[in-house]
């Protein structure tokens, strides 16, 4: 059941205590096996969002009105922004010893989907469940609870850094019944 976040709900965010080494080494380890499969973990993970949570399809037009998840694995549109995605998480993962390279990739994401996109910020923290709840079940070998939290933790801290970047543009909330 798709459940939108109450009024008022979350706009004081705590900041996420930062990542400690041993969670560093445990993410781009766990990270290095799923990037491998980029492409089909991608739509994966797109796929079971539109599926899971179907609002969060009102921001694409070029397949927001496909129902099929066959038909959604398949679209062009979609293989490319989960392609975009994971080069982004990738970016990221990468970059977690640069605290600077983390901020401008926040920043870049978090002022397209605020500013370009408006697409609201609740959704940034429904994919993070999406990317955890498909990573454990596709590598549950790597994804062990431990590391899990760690990425918990990150995710975490990427929701934080992206809402503080729609604080910075100006974000309104808007309707969620629009589109």
């Amino acid at each position: 059941m798709e459940r939108m976040q109450a009024e008022g709900e979350g706009d004081h965010l705590e900041r996420p205590s930062p990542l400690t080494d041993k969670e560093r080494v445990m993410i781009q380890d766990s990270w290095a096996k799923v990037y491998q499969n980029c492409e089909d973990v991608g739509v994966a993970i797109l796929v079971r969002l539109f599926v899971n949570f179907p609002s969060s399809k009102q921001y694409f037009s070029q397949f927001k009105n496909i129902e099929d998840p066959e038909e959604l694995e398949r679209s062009a549109q979609l293989r490319k922004h989960a392609h975009r995605v994971m080069n982004a998480l990738n970016t990221l993962v990468e970059s977690l010893d640069n605290s600077d390279k983390v901020a401008s990739v926040l920043k870049v994401v978090g002022k397209a989907h605020a500013l370009r996109h408006k697409v609201e910020p609740v959704y940034f923290k429904i994919l993070s469940g999406v990317i955890l709840e498909v990573l454990g079940e596709e590598f549950s070998e790597v994804v062990t609870p431990e590391v899990a939290a760690a990425w918990t933790k990150l995710l975490a801290t990427v929701y934080f850094g992206i809402t503080a970047i729609y604080e910075e543009v100006g974000w309104t909330k808007l309707s969620t019944s629009t589109g």
